[in-house]
């Protein structure tokens, strides 16, 4: 099976581009998930605004980013003189979990591919805009692809109970329609695979994320602190981008599970010292509100 274009057709560029920034928002919410929510406690602006400070995001970026994440109903505030306490709500709390649960299980169960497709149809019209939105980042996030306008597929027919989810908390039941089962004759599966999901530039995302974090030294805690939010805020995009194909539909040495074995050593090797960093922060927050 050769699900990806032919790699002798062009040259590889000498330099594969860095790994593209994140959001305060985004880096926002994986401090909270990495380090506010397992304490289970409240934290301070000041503690949140320095620790956004020392992965370069200005204190104006960062007071936008809680305002907006707040909005969202994901976290809550209480005020106490001059100073300003953030909880997660119930809704944040679910949300961190179900995105931890994802971004550290991914690419850790291999297992035999059954050799059956979940076929997914969802008519949504086009002037619905909005719900064709969320429903296409929720069925990403579930690895789905789409490689024609309104039909989703996915080599892991065991998502169908996910995605009757899905099209039940949006409404859709009446425009959707499921199916599973092995391909027929009709039709080529490389093309499929080629369609549904951009495998050439995953690929050279992996590469870039094996570069960026394979070799790199944290230093000290500061460094660790850094380097362990950054290296998950890249990781955290591949569920999105890469359906987790099995070694049945690859021609070749595929690297995602070398990327995902970087990611939980540098990941053992940092997080000791980005929680002592953390500690740090909290301590010196100060009496700012």
């Amino acid at each position: 099976m050769t699900p990806l274009r032919d790699r002798g057709a062009a040259p590889a560029p000498a330099r594969r581009p860095r790994l593209g920034t994140a959001s305060a928002r985004s880096t926002l919410l994986t401090v909270l998930g990495e380090f506010v929510h397992p304490r289970g406690e409240g934290v301070w602006t000041s503690t949140l605004v320095a620790a956004l400070a020392a992965l370069d995001i200005e204190e104006k970026s960062a007071r936008q980013a809680l305002t907006r994440t707040a909005a969202e109903g994901l976290i809550e505030s209480t005020r106490h003189g001059r100073r300003v306490l953030w909880r997660l709500t119930p809704v944040g709390k679910a949300l961190l979990e179900e995105g931890t649960q994802h971004i550290y299980g991914f690419m850790r169960d291999r297992r035999a591919w059954d050799g059956r497709w979940l076929v997914v149809s969802v008519a949504i019209p086009e002037s619905q805009r909005r719900l064709r939105h969320r429903l296409r980042t929720r069925l990403t996030w579930l690895g789905l692809g789409t490689p024609t306008p309104g039909l989703w597929v996915s080599p892991d027919a065991s998502k169908a109970p996910l995605v009757r989810e899905v099209v039940a908390g949006l409404g859709l039941q009446e425009l959707a329609f499921a199916w599973a089962g092995p391909i027929a004759d009709t039709g080529d599966e490389r093309l499929l695979l080629a369609q549904a999901w951009d495998l050439d530039d995953v690929e050279r995302r992996y590469l870039d994320f094996i570069e960026e974090f394979g070799q790199r030294e944290a230093g000290d805690d500061d460094g660790a602190f850094v380097a362990q939010v950054q290296m998950i805020e890249a990781w955290r995009r591949f569920p999105f981008l890469d359906p987790d194909l099995p070694r049945e539909l690859l021609d070749h040495d595929w690297p995602g599970p070398r990327a995902a074995d970087t990611f939980h050593d540098r990941h053992r090797r940092w997080d000791r010292g980005a929680q002592r960093a953390w500690t740090v922060f909290q301590g010196s927050g100060g009496p700012r509100p």
